[in-house]
């Protein structure tokens, strides 16, 4: 009974021991994260200028002004459907790069060094070569399908909302597949060749090997490229800003760009401040429901 009592009674001893090792990242996470959140959701309750100037407390005003947006449940669809495709997209065709760059070929190290070439460019320089790329009248992509007969005349990729968004998902997956593709190759490097081994002996083929074995040890990896690429998703303001950000109206806009018009166009800072507000509530949603369904770390060790 004593020996219990001393274990409980030296956990708080323990953590205050402790607060001078991690009281600098407490800090930091504090400074970063704690005080911008909170200030942003502070700015959302206040009514602003179009300058900026605080005019006094409006309470819950900006959320009715936001709620008020005739457009808005076309733009959440748009930011659910934007998240899902980017991610999704993104994890398939980085499980597969990620197997193939896991086996011993001729040139693989060349190969995973351009990889990474996505990734290391700013997202601005490569959203604008695809935007130039895909212009109706001197795009390289247009002259090429009205050169061998598929068009007959250069076609608005980025001027119409539907195909212009899907260019967007494009662009999007294509800078995410670098880092997915390493997180994945970590984790794939990670398992036994043993355990692999020994599906093979006991007769499992190739799919059920990857799906039995494989991907349960993957399910980390997967959770943190996962989540990560759920919030770069909801950050990606330079991709959708260059290819959807001239089209009018809010048909091809995400909860990201609409904060950036309301901000921009329409001067108005505190519904915008409302719109980050939502904006930070859909993404801790969106991990929350991803990982009380996926358990990524159930199962892994068992």
């Amino acid at each position: 009974m004593s020996r219990s009592t001393s274990r409980v009674t030296s956990t708080p001893g323990k953590a205050l021991a402790a607060i001078p090792w991690i009281g600098p990242v407490l800090i930091l996470i504090a400074a970063v994260v704690a005080f911008p959140a909170g200030y942003m959701v502070w700015t959302s309750t206040r009514d602003l200028s179009s300058y900026g100037q605080d005019r006094g407390g409006a309470g819950l005003a900006n959320f009715r002004t936001l709620f008020d947006i005739s457009e808005l449940g076309g733009v959440l669809v748009h930011t659910v459907v934007w998240v899902v495709a980017v991610v999704l997209i993104t994890l398939v065709l980085s499980a597969a790069l990620a197997q193939f760059l896991n086996k011993d070929f001729p040139g693989r190290t060349a190969v995973r060094l351009a990889i990474l070439v996505p990734w290391a460019a700013s997202v601005v320089m490569t959203t604008t070569i695809f935007y130039n790329m895909l212009d109706p009248d001197v795009g390289i992509v247009n002259r090429f399908l009205v050169d061998i007969g598929v068009l007959d005349r250069g076609f608005g990729f980025t001027k119409q909302p539907g195909p212009a968004f899907l260019v967007a998902i494009g662009v999007a997956v294509f800078v995410s597949i670098p880092f997915t593709t390493y997180t994945m190759l970590a984790g794939l490097q990670a398992i036994p060749a043993e355990m692999h081994e020994a599906g093979r002996i006991d007769g499992a083929s190739a799919w059920q090997r990857y799906r039995f074995l494989t991907l349960p040890q993957l399910r980390p990896a997967i959770a943190v490229a996962t989540i990560i690429n759920i919030i770069n998703a909801f950050n990606s303001l330079p991709i959708l800003q260059v290819l959807t950000g001239s089209i009018a109206g809010f048909s091809a806009d995400t909860t990201t760009t609409l904060t950036f018009k309301l901000i921009r166009q329409n001067q108005e800072i505190d519904t915008a401040a409302a719109m980050s507000v939502l904006n930070f509530a859909l993404i801790i949603v969106i991990i929350a429901v991803y990982v009380k369904l996926v358990r990524p770390v159930k199962g892994v060790d068992e």
